[in-house]
């Protein structure tokens, strides 16, 4: 039987009841906590506030009103550790390898398999266990989706097809969903998700407020997907634009980047990075690194540097890491891994190397901000 030690317990209009002071449940059954959807959270309640989300399918607890609601769920395996997987390139041919690297531990990355097709400027995301790798361009956009178990090397699996062929386009996801945005040909506005466990084809999520390609990367926490910079017909820009992940529909403004310019993000569940790029008018890498706080909408602010300028990186994250990997600046194509601490601010710092040049890669992880 289970037992309620309280000085004060209170049951008011039939909702739950209000334990102050020490509350004891001994019972060997179980407690079932409030629940409901996505759009029927408190929008503000006490820090520590716990219900049952029917949208994920998962526990979640209110962090206050600076980070809002986040899922609760279980660390990865201690076996898989936090593990980062970069795929495809352009240059000096297009592959189909996809290599890993443990985020925690500073060193080269390995051999994980390969993807069913060689392509580059594909869009990665990934759920704690799998990994989805959809679109890219194998000489033409193409709208195929990998995947794989990222504990497991080994190589790719269809998983399904995009709404419309189409590369250089962003990706950003949580444990339930992953969202593919924008992409060419055409400078698209096309923002489509799917199910991370089940596999299937993409579906319609919405609309972004610019038609853009060049959205390498993304940044996420548990409930807000945001992509940053990018291009449209040369223009480079400087938009950050968001939604809510569990939902559908059209993306809202966020804010700007220090400058217009294509670049690659990340992020852990409070803070995403944007690194390196092209600016407007140019055709060089640059080595600015900017940084926005996810939970509040406004401008990016400057972060720092990465190791030297460059273009076409690929990015992934840990709750503590940033990686910038690969990329081109004029003739030079690079294979070197770079870090930097997410919560801090200065300058990346060597990493080790990828097994190939990466040129217009793509990066996930099993422990990004949206896990």
């Amino acid at each position: 039987m289970s037992e309620f030690q309280s000085s004060n317990f209170i049951k008011e209009n039939g909702g739950a009841p209000n334990l102050v002071g020490k509350t004891e449940l001994t019972s060997p059954y179980y407690f079932v906590p409030p629940s409901g959807t996505t759009a029927e959270r408190p929008e503000s309640c006490a820090a520590g506030t716990i219900r049952f989300n029917t949208d994920i399918g998962s526990l979640e607890v209110y962090r206050g009103d600076t980070i809002g609601w986040e899922q609760i769920q279980r660390q990865p395996s201690a076996s898989i550790g936090t593990r980062g997987l970069i795929s495809g390139t352009q240059q000096p041919a297009r592959t189909n390898v996809i290599e890993f690297i443990t985020i925690a531990t500073l060193g080269d990355g390995t051999d994980f398999g390969d993807m069913q097709e060689a392509k580059n400027a594909a869009g990665a995301c990934a759920s704690h266990t799998r990994g989805l790798i959809g679109g890219g361009s194998t000489g033409s956009a193409v709208n195929t989706i990998d995947f794989v178990n990222i504990a497991t090397a080994g190589d790719g699996q269809n998983f399904g097809d995009l709404t419309v062929e189409r590369s250089e386009l962003g990706c950003t996801s949580n444990s339930v969903r992953g969202i593919w945005w924008n992409g060419s040909p055409g400078h698209s506005n096309v923002l489509d998700f799917a199910t991370i466990p089940s596999q299937g084809n993409a579906t319609d999520f919405g609309d972004s407020t610019i038609a853009r390609d060049a959205v390498n990367g993304g940044v996420q926490s548990q409930t807000r997907a945001i992509a940053l910079g990018g291009n449209n017909s040369g223009t480079r820009q400087n938009r950050i634009e968001y939604v809510s992940i569990m939902s559908t529909g059209n993306a809202v403004d966020f804010g700007d980047l220090t400058e217009r310019r294509n670049t690659t993000s990340c992020s852990n569940a409070v803070r995403g990075i944007s690194a390196a790029g092209i600016p407007d008018g140019g055709t060089a890498g640059l080595n600015t690194v900017d940084f926005i706080t996810i939970a509040t909408t406004g401008d990016a602010t400057d972060f720092g540097d990465t190791v030297f300028a460059r273009h076409s990186t690929c990015a992934l994250a840990s709750p503590t890491r940033a990686i910038c990997a690969g990329g081109r600046s004029g003739d030079n194509n690079y294979n070197s891994i770079d870090f930097v601490t997410i919560m801090t601010s200065g300058t990346y710092q060597d990493f080790g190397d990828l097994t190939q040049i990466t040129v217009g890669g793509c990066g996930l992880s099993n422990c990004h901000g949206g896990l």
